[in-house]
């Protein structure tokens, strides 16, 4: 058996090809998003905070969609938590809607494939 380093070029097109269309793990990607989503929320609150609370963007909007929030250092923290359950939505929705997408394109084509080799077999019946 050959060595991962020696193979041939065919056999890395189908390791690729596996890898890019590999399913995504939901809950990694919904952790993923969630983090990044909270961070960035929290962020923002304290930069406004510290730089013009009175001008610039209108992060106080944001009070009309997640319960708690508001432009304050207590803010910030539930406005963490909300954008990590959303984001986490967002990532997971997204994995799941990636996942069966490609599953679906598969399918159709290993149907397609496998009908285009056995339709000359048909034929001899």
């Amino acid at each position: 058996m050959r060595e991962a380093s020696q193979a041939g070029p065919e056999e890395d097109l189908e390791r690729r090809v596996e890898l890019l269309f590999a399913p995504v793990h939901k809950r990694c990607l919904g952790v993923a998003v969630g983090s990044v989503t909270a961070l960035s929320l929290f962020l923002a609150t304290l930069v406004h905070m510290l730089r013009s609370p009175d001008a610039g963007y209108p992060l106080g909007l944001l009070s009309q969609y997640f319960v708690g929030y508001s432009v304050s250092l207590s803010g910030a923290f539930v406005g963490m938590g909300w954008g990590f359950l959303v984001g986490f939505v967002a990532g997971w929705f997204f994995a799941f809607a990636r996942n069966t997408v490609l599953g679906a394109f598969k399918l159709f084509f290993r149907s397609r494939a496998e009908l285009a080799q056995t339709r000359g077999f048909l034929d001899h019946i």
